[in-house]
């Protein structure tokens, strides 16, 4: 799929900051196959893009994301089985990093760069998903959260039960996925699911601010290493992550970032770091 393909996502790059939108605005941005595979493609090209250093998730119009489209579940109804109606060849981003990313949504793990998700409004079903799965989250004031899947007589979705306990504690998860109620972001961030709540015109300058600030202040090297770190370290032991660490740091401080870093703090000045050899 190239970007001129691209019907019901856009994608768009200005100072190193790749901007995916989610764009059925007219349908809240309900989840379709399609979609998905948009959605893929497009976080693949921002993670092998070297002038890429962040990304920013968000919605058209009035909505994050609906959750899937009510044609399609009216169609798994009809066909008695879940057809998630996309292409055998989808994009693969963030895989072959570990096979426990290798999954539908985990694969952001996988990705070498940050993103945020700009959560403009509802984020129901699969819309929550893909919030999740972003290393952050803005959410618009009032906007409302809900995880749906029990409302609709299904289960937990592309691993919430293991995510959501994550984010926000075993408890919040437990009450978030039994009862699939909804919640507004500003109760959201009081259990840690979001980041920082603003006024909904404020969410996306907002995301797209703090990525400029990871794309021009902060070594591309070193966020690339922090965010493997984190989920990796998610799935292993302290002992493991400490050696671990160890290791990167002998490795890091005779690295070009680590100079730039220490030249620019004490000139005083905006550091210069160079693209990531890794992309």
């Amino acid at each position: 799929m190239e970007p001129s393909e691209l019907k019901v996502v856009r994608y768009e790059v200005a100072d190193h900051v790749a901007t995916v939108t989610l764009d059925r605005p007219h349908r809240m941005n309900a989840w379709t196959g399609r979609m998905h595979a948009e959605h893929r493609a497009a976080l693949s090209w921002a993670d092998a893009d070297p002038d890429v250093r962040a990304v920013v998730v968000t919605g058209a119009g009035r909505a994050f994301c609906a959750g899937a489209d009510a044609t399609a579940l009216s169609g798994h109804v009809e066909a008695g089985g879940y057809d998630p109606g996309t292409p055998d060849d989808m994009a693969t981003p963030g895989h072959g990093v570990r096979a426990e990313y290798d999954h539908a949504f985990a694969w952001h793990y996988g990705l070498r760069v940050p993103v945020i998700a700009a959560v403009n409004g509802p984020a129901a079903g699969v819309g929550l998903v893909l919030a999740c799965y972003c290393d952050l989250r803005f959410a618009a004031a009032g906007a409302k959260l809900t995880t749906s899947a029990p409302r609709l007589g299904l289960p937990a979705e592309y691993g919430l039960s293991w995510v959501l306990p994550r984010l926000v504690g075993i408890g919040h998860a437990a009450d978030l996925l039994l009862s699939s109620r909804v919640v507004r972001a500003e109760e959201a961030a009081t259990m840690g699911l979001v980041n920082r709540v603003l006024p909904p015109e404020e969410v996306l300058p907002a995301a797209l601010s703090y990525a400029r600030t990871l794309a021009t202040e902060v070594s591309p090297v070193a966020v690339r290493t922090a965010k493997a770190q984190l989920y990796a370290d998610l799935h292993g032991d302290v002992g493991t992550a400490v050696a671990r660490s160890e290791d990167l740091l002998d490795e890091m401080v005779a690295g070009p970032d680590f100079a730039e870093g220490v030249a620019a703090w004490q000139g005083r000045r905006t550091p210069r770091f160079p693209p990531d050899p890794a992309r």
